[in-house]
């Protein structure tokens, strides 16, 4: 969006276009601090005035010192007009644009949304909040924002934890490297080959990182930010754990778990708006239990329950059936359904036609009619017939 003025057009040098070039500064200067490492230069952005904000980001700066940056911009996107009026105590609500990499892992920056109240002092702009006081919108949580952040870097994963053990994380680090060597296998297509995990203290501290509420993720191991929907312009992933959940897994689940989040990782630029959530999450699925010997009534106890009581699925389950603040008994069917379709895939038609239509469904133009196409062109079949032999294979397998 553009910058909106208030008052008479008066050309380029108005007050407006001069304001909008001296906070863009302001925040090119922020930027620059974070990217030096420069505290000083860092908290001089900040409204002295505003105390209690001044020793927030002198905290938040501090926790950043483990975290390897390798760019940090800031690009004001909006702001909800300049006041025309001189003199001090100005103040301006701007919607700010951070974008961000990490050294040796991000090869496309992290995208966050700020809210900033800035203030105006003897002529200069400084920010004053970053809670987007002047119109109630929030800034997008960074790990940083919770504590200090211990890295654990692996041979291709960076973890970063807050309030975790060490060993703790570097049990996650070298999970994780194994996670990527099973995706080189399982998905033979370019990909970062890396993976970035984030382990918050709590559930709590997890769900403000995904701005969301934390009763949408209670028993949910992990998440990786943008899972569907992503596309080739996808910005960097994170893989977010839920330390709560996660730490009552066995070393079977942990495996499991990081494969299948590393999964939507390596599958990030084929996952677009066309893919079906069964597709996505029953691949994930697929690679994470590829190779543990595991049975389906083992891997599928929801759907197995349901077989057992008469109750075979009509159809593959929609996007709604992998919500996270419903029914868990729902969700957890919904995953095991589209594990089995992909199971079905791979064995049937082989594992790399399974690829070969993961990718095929993903360069549809949209959802409609995407999954038809791509079981006509890559595996010679229809819907209607993929469906019925799906409900005969999860018969056969569960029954």
């Amino acid at each position: 969006m553009a910058l909106t003025g208030c008052g008479t057009a008066q050309g380029p040098d108005d007050a407006a276009g001069r304001d909008g070039r001296a906070v863009q500064q302001l925040l090119d200067r922020r930027a620059a601090a974070v990217r030096e490492r420069d505290a000083d230069a860092f908290l001089a952005t900040v409204d002295r005035r505003s105390a209690r904000y001044l020793a927030e980001q002198r905290r938040m700066f501090t926790h950043l010192a483990a975290v390897p940056v390798r760019s940090w911009t800031y690009h004001l996107v909006d702001t909800g007009g300049f006041d025309p009026a001189l003199g001090e105590g100005r103040r301006l609500a701007a919607q700010v644009e951070l974008r961000y990499r990490l050294s040796g892992y991000d090869s496309v920056p992290v995208v966050a949304e700020e809210y900033l109240t800035l203030a105006q002092r003897n002529g200069r702009w400084y920010v004053a909040s970053d809670d987007g006081e002047e119109d109630g919108r929030r800034t997008s949580v960074q790990l940083w924002d919770q504590g200090a952040v211990t890295a654990v870097r692996g041979a291709h994963s960076l973890v970063l934890g807050v309030g975790q053990d060490r060993r703790r994380l570097r049990e996650l680090a070298d999970g994780a490297d194994r996670a990527v060597a099973a995706l080189r296998k399982a998905w033979p297509h370019p990909w970062a080959g890396r993976v970035v995990v984030e382990v918050p203290a709590s559930l709590d501290r997890m769900a403000a990182l995904l701005g969301s509420s934390a009763s949408g993720y209670r028993g949910i191991a992990a998440v990786t930010t943008g899972e569907a929907g992503g596309g080739r312009r996808a910005a960097a992933d994170r893989v977010i754990v839920n330390p709560e959940a996660y730490e009552v897994l066995g070393d079977f689940g942990r495996r499991v778990v990081i494969t299948h989040e590393t999964a939507h990782v390596a599958t990030r630029t084929a996952t677009t708006p066309a893919t079906p959530m069964w597709l996505s999450e029953g691949f994930a699925d697929w690679t994470g239990y590829l190779g543990t010997g595991r049975t389906p009534r083992e891997v599928a106890p929801e759907l197995a329950r349901s077989i057992t009581s008469g109750r075979l699925p009509d159809a593959l389950p929609d996007d709604k059936a992998f919500g996270f603040g419903g029914s868990a008994d729902v969700l957890s069917q919904a995953y095991e359904e589209g594990w089995l379709a992909c199971r079905l895939i791979a064995e049937k038609w082989g594992e790399s036609k399974l690829v070969d239509f993961y990718r095929a469904v993903g360069e549809s133009p949209g959802r409609e009619g995407a999954v038809e196409s791509a079981l006509r062109e890559v595996l010679g079949t229809n819907l209607a017939e993929f469906t019925d032999l799906w409900r005969k294979y999860v018969a056969s397998q569960l029954g």
